[in-house]
């Protein structure tokens, strides 16, 4: 008799911990029922020293470029420069000890648009730059002044942008929660992924992102945006419509259904209304730096690729 009991007492718990495995749990909205599917745990990733110093940014206001890279030691047998290389600068102001920020003002070779309208919604927001590196200023004597680089994120190039160092805000996170993939829209602050780092289009976890949205919105750092896709953006995905197109029935279905509004042939049965369809949320994102117009974040949780072109609005974590 003991031994049915305990047998019992086991398989309760199994069945306890796998329900707890799922993500069922009894937190989830009213009208809604939780499992790992609409409802997975998330647990984000934390910014390391690279991503807060090397994510870039966009900055409306075009950064004064008159204290720039003029080359190094090895200059001109060598053009990119590392950790520990000397480098040469020219301009003014220079101090020795002071520490500077090397950026590089970017374009994208390609001109290729990762979504319809990105190339004028990109000229609207600013000027994307890669943060290159830091540097210690260790000569001042000559027409040029001499640093060292004390940490490089990419290969220091002559012509790089050299601008007074600053420390940044250290980003705090949540405790794990659980994510909502079909959040309704709510009345929240929104704005749009304009662009990936390097240029990605599509980002996964730890990879950054800029938005069109900055402390003039009340975007601050550690704060936290979610990214959602509806099926209509999907629509104008090159790539991604040409699936709406192609046939949905089986071929013993009496009835075919069929995709509203693009598809290669109608069916006989029930039409999908693409707009109708929910839209769902793909990931989540960190804002770890804000000028007054953009903001840079990067994806600490994802349910699937985020794109650029991909709409984002505050979320309100505990």
């Amino acid at each position: 008799m003991k031994k049915t009991g305990l047998l019992v007492l086991l398989f309760a718990t199994a069945v306890w911990a796998q329900s707890g495995a799922d993500g069922n749990t009894t937190d989830a909205p009213q009208g809604t029922s939780p499992t790992s599917a609409s409802f997975p745990t998330e647990r984000v990733q934390t910014p390391t020293y690279a991503d807060l110093y090397c994510a870039g940014f966009i900055s409306k206001q075009i950064l004064p470029d008159a204290n720039y890279v003029a080359g190094g030691l090895q200059t001109p047998t060598t053009t990119k420069f590392n950790r520990g290389d000397i480098i040469y600068l020219a301009g003014t102001g220079y101090s020795a000890g002071a520490e500077y920020e090397i950026v590089r003002a970017l374009r994208d070779v390609n001109e290729y648009e990762m979504f319809p309208g990105q190339k004028k919604l990109l000229k609207e927001t600013g000027q994307p730059y890669e943060e290159v590196g830091r540097i210690k200023i260790v000569d001042t004597r000559n027409k040029i002044a001499i640093a060292q680089i004390e940490y490089a994120c990419d290969g220091v190039n002559p012509g790089d942008t050299a601008i007074p160092f600053a420390e940044k805000q250290a980003v705090t996170f949540h405790t794990p929660i659980h994510f909502d993939r079909f959040l309704p829209s709510a009345s929240k602050l929104t704005g749009r992924i304009v662009m990936g780092k390097d240029f990605d289009s599509q980002l996964g976890t730890g990879h950054k992102l800029y938005l069109n949205v900055g402390a003039n919105q009340g975007v601050k750092i550690g704060d936290f945006f979610r990214a959602v896709r509806s099926y209509e953006a999907d629509l104008t995905d090159p790539v991604d419509s040409l699936s709406f197109k192609a046939a949905l029935a089986e071929d013993t279905q009496k009835k075919t259904p069929s995709i509203d509004p693009a598809m290669f042939t109608k069916g006989n049965g029930p039409v999908i209304h693409v707009r109708d369809l929910p839209r769902r949320a793909v990931g989540e994102i960190v804002i770890i730096s804000v000028t007054n117009t953009t903001a840079t974040g990067m994806v600490v949780f994802s349910m699937e690729d985020v794109h650029a072109g991909d709409s984002v609005e505050l979320d309100q974590v505990n």
